[in-house]
């Protein structure tokens, strides 16, 4: 199987997006269990674990995938963080998750932002500060916001992930595990806005409307709100639509007619 069939099965599921010591500085790291069948490599076990999983067996990729987890494969590592993190075909379990992830994060933190694996380290990278956020109940893992910021700024700026950079932006502009700044909060959501990231370009939209860390441009506003709307899940994301509409009310004849301008200009220019 190529690399990008690999990854794509390792980023299955939805994402929460230095150096080693970033990610956890003593922490336990999960032991392989022993599997039923002897593999050659890390790499067969990984495509074996692939055909199970979407064969139904779902243990058995998980037990594929311990192995080469065990040996530091990086979408073995991923793939098994999500599995726990989601209880997908394994028992849910947080703290395993939690130290998948920041196995991956110790071993690859200096993987090249041009890889095929930076988007897969950038993320957990995502999922170990989101962990932070809130710690791990009846576990070592303690909530420590300050941390779940080193995380999510580590993988915004080095990676440019879109997701941490939404991440480390609604931090800012809530206050958490940092001083409150919406001009900060402004400017990475525009940076993972540009990316394509709809709820960034949401709350972007409505910061330029309110004028909030940022001048206030209505009609800008209005654009990105227009963008994040049509992209997103009209029932799992409502409240992006109920910005939308809110904004579209609110604002007059010229805005509407200039935020149409400013679509048109903002499609022409990724073509």
């Amino acid at each position: 199987m190529r690399t990008s069939s690999l990854i794509a099965f390792a980023l299955g599921g939805s994402l929460f997006g230095a150096g080693a010591a970033f990610a956890l500085d003593a922490a336990p790291r999960p032991q392989p269990l022993a599997p039923a069948t002897k593999y050659s490599s890390a790499g067969q076990a990984v495509r074996d674990g692939v055909r199970d999983y979407y064969a139904g067996d779902k243990r058995g990729a998980a037990q594929a995938l311990e192995y080469a987890a065990g040996q530091g494969h990086t979408l073995a590592l991923w793939k098994l963080g999500r599995m726990y993190a989601d209880g997908d075909g394994v028992q849910h379990d947080d703290l395993k998750a939690f130290e998948y992830f920041s196995k991956l994060a110790d071993q690859n933190a200096d993987e090249s932002p041009d890889s095929p694996n930076a988007s897969v380290v950038a993320s957990a990278f995502v999922a170990i500060g989101t962990y932070f956020l809130d710690g791990i109940k009846d576990s070592y893992v303690a909530s420590n916001p300050g941390r779940a910021v080193e995380m999510f700024h580590y993988a915004a700026s080095y990676f440019s992930d879109p997701n941490a950079q939404y991440n480390l932006a609604r931090l800012y502009m809530e206050g958490t595990g940092v001083g409150k700044d919406e001009r900060l909060a402004a400017r990475w959501f525009n940076l993972a806005a540009e990316k394509g990231h709809h709820a960034s370009q949401a709350l972007l939209g409505h910061l330029l409307i309110n004028g909030q860390g940022v001048p206030r441009q209505r009609a800008r506003g209005l654009m990105w709100l227009t963008l994040a709307r049509e992209s997103s899940d009209p029932v799992k994301e409502a409240w992006i639509s109920e910005l939308y509409e809110k904004a579209f009310e609110a604002a007059g004849e010229n805005d509407r007619k200039f935020a149409l301008t400013l679509l048109e200009q903002h499609m022409q220019s990724r073509r």
